[in-house]
């Protein structure tokens, strides 16, 4: 019987698009917002930030070197981290399982500028009842290891877990711990798939 409901955070319960940030980074550089696009996407520091083995100032300064921005890191925080927007249908269906009884989690790979402006601009990022991020472990989905600190901070594992994510990759690694899994296309499939999971009527 579930009795947690694990989701991701991007593109399932909030939506986001880098190249908001590129635009307003490009503003204040050399460097057009494709290309400051292809440096957020490809910069391996950025897979660094998300393991917690860099720091911010250390994606501040590599943003620096490679794109001549002139602006100060606390403008650069901003830049970079108001990106995101609600999904409405999700934070619904996610308060409706909370009505229900369920516990509810995060287990997102991202970073702190993330999560601290995700916790400022949202209120429902409040009510879950815990919160596992990739930068505070160092490890990334699919790696087993954050699936493992998922069971441990829940107290739940195999069958009592529901875990909804939008990438292939992360679901199979839930799934082959016997964690029930949705992969995540649009709000309207994931109710479906709820419904017929019997948790909500």
């Amino acid at each position: 019987m579930v009795k947690a409901v694990v989701f991701d955070l991007g593109k399932v319960l909030v939506d986001f698009d880098y190249m908001i940030a590129a635009r307003r980074i490009a503003a204040h550089s050399k460097m057009s917002p494709e290309g400051l696009m292809a440096v957020l996407v490809r910069s391996p520091v950025f897979t660094q930030y998300e393991r917690g083995r860099v720091t911010r100032r250390e994606v501040f300064n590599e943003i620096c070197r490679a794109s001549g921005f002139n602006g100060s890191i606390e403008e650069f925080s901003v830049f970079f981290s108001d990106i995101f927007a609600e999904i409405k249908p999700m934070v619904g269906l996610h308060a409706q399982l909370r009505e229900r009884g369920l516990a509810t989690y995060v287990f997102s790979n991202t970073n702190d500028l993330a999560v601290e402006h995700i916790r400022r601009a949202f209120p429902f990022f409040s009510n879950f009842d815990g919160y596992v991020f990739s930068y505070e472990h160092g490890i990334l989905k699919p790696e087993a290891g954050l699936y493992e600190v998922l069971e441990r901070q829940s107290g739940r594992r195999a069958g009592e877990v529901l875990y909804l994510d939008d990438r292939p990759e992360n679901t199979e690694a839930g799934a082959a711990r016997g964690w029930k899994v949705i992969l995540h296309e649009s709000p309207e499939k994931s109710r479906a798939a709820i419904l017929e999971l019997g948790l909500l009527a």
